[in-house]
């Protein structure tokens, strides 16, 4: 956690930002992320946001986040966020809609994809200074030797499989990829349940004369 001592009487002090304005990646006009941490708002405090909208079939690709949770809100659309346990080694698919959320503990692998077009997420997490390791740069950074001793595979076949991935991806497929088939909305997914909490009202003032 990094903590900044703020002058809150400096009148140069912003406390509000349009996310339009500061791009973090962009796909194509329907698949791009948007983002808001202290270089953009200084006044955030431990907070970083990425503001994602993605099409049917698009994935923000595999990654994990050394020095944070996240929380996935679902603005609209319909998305499946993946992740695995490391105490369990357990994948999870949870399904959600507009208005329902999934938390990702700090150094989860995980991933989500949209079902349909037009799906906005915002993710939140609980860090000014985001780290992310993506997948993408696994798999290209690491030699393709040490894949084919390590797992008893192929070299060959590793370096032809790996070879398309010439940078960081962020959101997949690529658009240059010719592969039919891929992520189904069909795929088997785990639908959470969303037990009644407590609903807080403040009760409303009397009327005064």
């Amino acid at each position: 956690m990094v903590t900044r001592l703020m002058d809150y009487k400096n009148p140069d002090s912003h406390y509000s930002y349009d996310l339009k304005q500061s791009r973090f990646f962009t796909k194509n006009k329907a698949n791009y992320i948007n983002v808001l941490g202290p270089e953009q708002l200084r006044t955030i405090g431990d907070v970083f946001l990425l503001d994602v909208f993605l099409s049917a079939g698009n994935v923000v690709e595999p990654h994990y986040h050394s020095n944070a949770s996240e929380l996935i809100y679902c603005i609209s659309g319909e998305t499946i966020v993946s992740m695995i346990n490391p105490s369990t080694n357990e994948l999870k698919n949870i399904r959600i809609h507009p208005q329902q959320v999934v938390t990702i503990p700090q150094g989860w692998w995980h991933y989500f994809a949209a079902n349909v077009d037009n799906t906005h997420v915002l993710t939140i997490y609980d860090t000014s200074e985001l780290d992310t390791v993506w997948g993408s740069d696994v798999l290209r950074l690491t030699p393709p030797e040490v894949f084919a001793h390590t797992y008893c595979l192929d070299k060959g076949q590793i370096q032809q499989a790996l070879q398309s991935i010439g940078e960081t991806v962020i959101i997949g497929p690529p658009v240059d990829c010719k592969q039919k088939g891929g992520y189904s909305k069909e795929q088997a997914y785990y639908q959470p349940y969303y037990p009644p909490g407590p609903y807080y009202t403040r009760p409303m003032a009397p009327p005064y004369n």
